[in-house]
């Protein structure tokens, strides 16, 4: 497995009307946070932890909300608010 991002349920449940240049923005830091997770769990697939949780991360135009699922090697985007 190879860690990734998605959005939770769907892109267009999570993103569909927002401004393209805010989900841009979501998309690059959803990358960054994807690197700095799998740095953080080096075998992900074998964590037996409880899952971190959900954080929010704030980008240009709004904000958004994500949890990192270390077994899944997944990031979910489950909520975006663009401003």
């Amino acid at each position: 497995m190879s860690w990734t991002w998605e959005y939770d349920p769907g892109e267009e449940n999570v993103a569909g009307g927002a401004p393209p240049a805010f989900v841009a923005e979501v998309g690059k830091r959803a990358d960054e946070l994807v690197r700095a997770a799998e740095a953080l769990y080096l075998d992900g697939t074998t964590y037996q932890e409880v899952s971190p949780g959900s954080s929010d991360q704030f980008v240009p135009g709004g904000m958004f909300r994500y949890l990192v699922v270390p077994r899944h090697e997944r990031l979910y985007v489950v909520q975006i608010t663009p401003w």
